[in-house]
């Protein structure tokens, strides 16, 4: 509801494909500039005191953001700013939530639980976006807001009734600084990690534009109002969701990289495939296949690092997942906020899809030519 009500918010405000695009800039930059150090911190601190915090600061951001529509006085600069203080308190909390669920679970059964968070999640991007459509329309964006405050002090509530408290990192005698590159090398001398990060990459900077591209396809190309864009940011929900449930039931195998590539690239060329829809129907289905492979693409991911990285580091190596899937996405927003208000939002999708296909092609074959270089399987 949140992500459905801001957008068309920023859009009721600016009338800016641009200033809708520069908000999810906003957004997560925080997440590039902070995400590192926050995985140092993941390591050092009990993981739930980090989560309740987050769940206590964006409930509170809900409820200025309700104030500030229900007065009338919301202006483009309060959403910006609400915005960058959501990024902050995302970029402490993501990696700090993304190490916490081996703590709960276990080694074993983390990639069911990823699983199981990502099927979570989507669900709450389906159920989320239909009834924010619907509310909105009705009784105007403060109730969704509203709803939105309230579900974050409802999770924090929830997550303080955990019993475990996260795994805490012996510090020894390394220094802050230390144990951050400590991370970083570990990433950049392991060739499967280097791999698995480029597959998110890509999937980051060219899917998850959906706070940019939906919207404006939903009015300046299918001509439909905030129902429309609740129906179709649903039916990316359910996809998700869809694929979330069908990584946790598959195999307990790590994914490999090809397979994950693959799932990319059916995302891009869903791209690809919407710049060219006039129908609701056809968008609604192609948003369904979009989201069930780019789901199965950024879970496997987040599985397979989970799995590989040791405890000592798994912090910090899940904060360089979070700088990839959040910290990126503002590139991404960026570009397709401008080239859709320069070119069209059609030109902006495809766009994103045929330079993903190319990128999610070059990560194939460099990872073939290291295999034959090595003389085994890259995946």
């Amino acid at each position: 509801m949140q992500s459905v009500g801001q957008s068309w918010l920023v859009l009721q405000i600016t009338d800016s494909p641009f200033r809708l695009g520069l908000i999810s800039t906003f957004l997560f930059t925080p997440m590039l500039l902070f995400s590192i150090p926050a995985g140092a911190v993941a390591d050092r601190l009990p993981k739930r005191r980090v989560v309740v915090t987050s769940a206590l600061i964006q409930g509170a951001m809900g409820l200025t953001l309700t104030a500030l529509v229900a007065t009338g006085a919301v202006r483009y600069w309060h959403v910006a700013a609400i915005a960058v203080v959501w990024g902050l308190v995302n970029a402490l909390d993501a990696p700090a939530r993304q190490a916490f669920l081996v703590d709960l679970v276990g080694r074993g059964d983390v990639g069911n639980a990823i699983a199981l968070n990502s099927a979570a999640f989507n669900a709450a991007r389906i159920v989320g976006p239909a009834i924010a459509g619907v509310l909105i329309g009705v009784f105007g964006l403060a109730v969704a807001f509203l709803l939105n405050a309230v579900a974050g002090f409802a999770g924090a509530l929830g997550l303080a009734s955990v019993r475990a408290a996260g795994t805490r990192v012996h510090r020894g005698d390394a220094t802050f600084g230390q144990e951050i590159l400590e991370g970083l090398r570990y990433a950049a001398g392991t060739p499967r990690v280097r791999m698995l990060l480029g597959v998110l990459f890509v999937v980051t900077i060219t899917i998850f534009n959906f706070s940019v591209y939906i919207p404006l396809l939903t009015r300046d190309v299918l001509g439909r109002g905030p129902g429309t864009f609740g129906l179709l940011m649903a039916s990316l929900g359910i996809g998700a969701m869809t694929g979330a449930l069908a990584l946790g039931t598959a195999s307990h195998a790590e994914p490999s990289v090809p397979a994950l590539a693959t799932a990319a690239a059916v995302s891009c060329f869903g791209l690809v495939t919407l710049s060219a829809v006039t129908h609701v129907g056809i968008a609604a289905v192609v948003l369904f296949v979009v989201g069930l492979a780019s789901i199965v693409a950024v879970a496997g991911v987040n599985t397979a690092l989970q799995v590989m990285a040791p405890d000592a580091l798994r912090g910090r190596v899940m904060s360089i997942y979070t700088l990839i899937f959040g910290g990126v996405f503002p590139f991404g927003a960026f570009l397709a906020g401008l080239t859709a208000e320069t070119w069209g939002v059609r030109t902006a999708l495809a766009g994103a899809g045929t330079f993903g296909l190319i990128a999610l092609t070059a990560i194939l074959i460099a990872g073939g030519r290291r295999a034959v270089a090595l003389g085994g399987p890259s995946g």
